[in-house]
């Protein structure tokens, strides 16, 4: 009895220091859609990347594929749709901090996922290289990253993105130029003061196609960044709440209107180039 006594008063020991260990209790967990609901609006905050966000700079709309999963998602909630417009370095604190709801358009990765929590991934994502094939400082059969990382080749990406990020680590030798957005990104390559863009192979393959004449595009191998697109949250949204838009991704998905959504927007966005 004593042994047991002893072994029971240790296990309540452990569990008190496991609590401590790990901040103490957990944040209590939001009822987002029943706040979305009062509130009469769904609030969501995106950074353009088209096919996935798109702003029309005329009208301010907004669209794209992962604009048209959350206006769904917010007839079902039977609620309006608030686009927030905000840049990538700010998407995820604005949504911290309450500003929207929900984050658009990220990339699903392990470090992120320690601050914030994600949606089923609706869309999948890796990063590409586009480059002018007429540069002479780049040759043709190089095939990954770490043949473009060399003294006085400079990769442009946008600022703060999962491509920032995940190249960043990466490179050794080579010069990141930061921009702040889309469009900054293509016309550092376009006009020569950036000698390669990585980005979304889906926005590179939009950007190589509208620039036929002089782009050339590598995926890389191996792979960089490889991962889900998905919507995020704050860690006070459970994963159960977030079930219910997990449920009408799967849907999209299995009946193929995902693919229609993204094809529609490549087809938009190349003809518009022409």
């Amino acid at each position: 009895m004593r042994n047991s006594a002893s072994g029971t008063i240790a296990g309540l020991t452990m569990l008190v220091l496991g609590g401590l260990l790990a901040g103490g209790p957990a944040q209590a967990q939001e009822k987002l859609w029943e706040k979305v609901q009062s509130a009469g609006e769904l609030k969501i905050g995106a950074a353009v990347a088209a096919p996935h966000a798109i702003r029309d700079p005329k009208s301010g709309e907004w669209s794209g594929v992962a604009i048209d999963v959350l206006r769904q998602f917010a007839e079902t909630l039977e609620v309006e749709l608030n686009v927030v417009d905000t840049t990538w370095d700010n998407i995820i604190a604005g949504m911290q901090a309450g500003k929207w709801d929900i984050a658009v358009a990220l990339n699903r990765t392990p470090r992120r996922a320690l601050a914030i929590n994600y949606s089923a991934p609706y869309w999948f994502y890796q990063i590409s290289l586009v480059y002018n094939k007429d540069n002479e400082k780049i040759e043709s059969g190089w095939k990954s990253l770490a043949d473009f990382d060399k003294e006085g080749v400079t990769i442009a990406v946008m600022s703060g993105t999962a491509q920032d990020h995940s190249i960043t680590p990466m490179i050794q030798h080579a010069t990141i130029s930061r921009l702040p957005d889309f469009d900054a990104s293509r016309m550092a390559v376009i006009s020569r003061r950036a000698d390669v863009l990585a980005d979304d192979a889906d926005g590179n393959m939009l950007f190589a196609e509208s620039n036929p004449e002089w782009s050339a595009t590598v995926i890389p191998d191996p792979a960089i960044a490889k991962q889900g697109i998905a919507f995020g949250f704050r860690e006070t949204v459970s994963l159960e709440e977030i079930q219910a838009l997990d449920i009408l991704i799967e849907q999209l998905r299995a009946e193929g209107v995902m693919d229609q959504w993204m094809d529609q927007y490549v087809s938009q966005i190349l003809s518009a180039k022409e």
